[in-house]
């Protein structure tokens, strides 16, 4: 079923440091141009540093961090 975006979202969402080394290593792994694939990973970073939810602000993060529109994220 589709679920609807809960209205109760932070208006921001930055990875920590920690999270956002692990990010850059996981990136790493994959060839130039096929970076996009990473996007499960970086995912879950932001879900365990959201105490296991993904809010909007994170995906759209996510997005711009992947150099990919957000709604591929999602």
């Amino acid at each position: 079923t589709l679920r609807k975006i809960s209205k109760d979202q932070p208006e921001n969402f930055e990875f920590t440091n920690e999270s956002l080394e692990e990010a850059k290593n996981i990136i790493k792994k994959y060839p130039n141009g096929k970076q996009h694939s990473a996007v499960m990973s970086l995912l879950y970073i932001a879900q365990k540093q959201t105490d296991n939810w993904i809010p909007l602000s994170a995906i759209k993060y996510i997005g711009k961090f992947l150099k990919m529109p957000y709604l591929q994220v999602y």
